[in-house]
């Protein structure tokens, strides 16, 4: 099926047999304006079929319909209708009425209304082809993401600690702490934030973009208790980041890589630099820490494989990722568009 897709294989078939169909029917050209004119006339009207055809399906429909421009989207396809009509109806004209010299036909509007079917027919067939398509592909892939989230279920509850145990656990060890111990109390607290969080906010499939950012924050605040001064470590977030959601859990896996692999220069300054910020519909995520110029870069780990993963599934085709690895800083820069 991948291989079949790949290489366009539908694609292939489906216009070899319109081509096939067509010179079958029109095997009285080959009669009357010679060989050379019958397959310049299958040429030319194909040609043009696929021209309307893929203009439609590739750049009018996903650039118009999909953004709810329906009367520029009409209005364009009309637009195609109207240019593969006028252009056939010429060649139509010279072919039938001058070089196989039908009189009738010398008129330029004879064939209009057939040419304009058949440019209409072929537009909404090939469209209806592809949606189908594409309905298959999104309904195997539901079906993947579903089995992969019974998997995912199923080992997390297999994994789980009871979690009123463990909050009352922490709870005690908290108020055992000294009270001037001002620092492990607070990390304390932060760890509790971050568990509460993946314990009982992460169960949708989408979530509050603020609640993944105060996660985030709590994730942050909880690592700088832990780093030394050396350490310079920002967090920005613009303003606009609001009012939407994403899917759980889905960029802390870049924030906790780069904590792991920052660097650990002791005569210099470390850094790490995470700025979220949202240009219309897209939310750009970016993570840079610095590195030792020494430092091997480490095999990817099992965070990152899983995150590209899900970003695959989830986003398909409305995500980008960069992951540029230098000498001297690891970069990660996500783009996913917003529904």
């Amino acid at each position: 099926m991948h291989l079949f897709s790949r290489y366009k294989i539908d694609h292939i078939i489906f216009w070899t047999i319109t081509t096939v169909f067509y010179a079958y029917v029109t095997t009285d050209v080959l009669q009357k304006a010679g060989a050379w004119h019958y397959w310049l006339n299958i040429f030319i009207r194909n040609a043009l079929l696929m021209l309307i055809c893929y203009t439609n399906i590739y750049y009018l429909f996903p650039s118009f319909f999909k953004k709810g421009k329906y009367i520029l989207y009409g209005v364009l396809v009309l637009c195609c209708l109207v240019f593969f009509t006028v252009f056939k109806n010429l060649h139509d004209t010279w072919l039938h009425g001058y070089i196989a010299g039908n009189v009738q036909k010398q008129n330029f509007f004879y064939n209009t209304f057939y040419n304009f079917s058949v440019a209409f027919f072929y537009m909404c067939f090939t469209m209806a082809l592809i949606l189908s398509k594409n309905w298959y592909k999104q309904h195997l892939l539901l079906q993947k993401i579903q089995v992969e989230n019974l998997e995912t279920e199923l080992r997390y509850l297999k994994a789980q600690i009871n979690p009123h145990f463990l909050f009352n656990s922490i709870n005690t060890i908290y108020f055992q702490i000294d009270k001037h111990n001002a620092a492990a109390r607070s990390s304390l607290q932060k760890f509790s934030e971050l568990l509460r969080y993946q314990l009982y906010e992460c169960n949708e499939e989408q979530v509050a973009i603020e609640k993944e950012i105060e996660y985030l924050k709590s994730y942050i605040d909880l690592q700088r208790l832990r780093r030394q001064n050396n350490y310079h470590i920002c967090f920005e977030v613009d303003e606009g980041v609001r009012n939407f959601s994403i899917a759980p859990l889905l960029l802390m896996p870049f924030v906790e890589n780069a904590f792991k692999h920052v660097s650990r220069h002791t005569d210099k300054p470390n850094s790490i630099k995470i700025c979220l910020c949202r240009r219309d519909n897209l939310l750009l995520f970016n993570v840079v820490n610095s590195k030792s110029n020494n430092q091997l870069t480490a095999k990817e780990g099992i965070g990152l494989k899983n995150v590209k993963r899900r970003l695959e599934l989830l986003y398909a085709s409305r995500y980008e990722l960069k992951i540029n690895d230098e000498s001297s800083t690891y970069t990660v820069h996500l783009k996913l568009q917003l529904l």
